[in-house]
């Protein structure tokens, strides 16, 4: 898909930010199946729905961006620390404080999960290309 942007826009996005965007959309929807499923179906408290999305989502875009968007042979445990340190900050952040502020002032709960979703897919492919899976550049 990447090769198919203008000339301009390659120069400018990164592949890997495209690969990031499939498998996000892939396992958001995961994300938010779980927490319609959790919430409306199984009555759990929306923070508790909402890390159950989260949890099985994240572990699971972890592993497809390492081996399919990044294709980083980097030290795994060292990445994995990375990343949920990364995924911990994301938690506290997006989804506890930003997706329950906005359901609690009255946004519909799915509404107040794709706002937040939005915030922390910036967040998140930033953390991935700059920290977890970090190429080291020598000169």
């Amino acid at each position: 898909m990447h090769a198919r942007l203008p000339r301009r826009l390659r120069s400018i996005i990164p592949a890997t930010a495209i690969g990031f965007a499939a498998l996000s959309t892939l396992t958001y929807a995961i994300d938010l199946g779980l927490l319609a499923v959790a919430f409306d179906v199984l009555r759990l408290p929306y923070p508790a729905a909402v890390t159950l999305g989260y949890v099985v989502a994240f572990g699971l875009a972890f592993v497809l961006n390492r081996v399919l968007n990044f294709q980083s042979h980097g030290n795994v445990q060292r990445q994995t620390g990375r990343y949920l340190l990364t995924v911990v900050a994301n938690y506290v952040l997006f989804i506890l404080l930003l997706s329950t502020t906005l359901e609690a002032i009255g946004v519909q709960f799915l509404a107040a999960r794709l706002i937040a979703g939005a915030c922390e897919a910036v967040f998140i492919y930033l953390m991935m290309r700059v920290y977890v899976f970090r190429i080291k550049r020598y000169r």
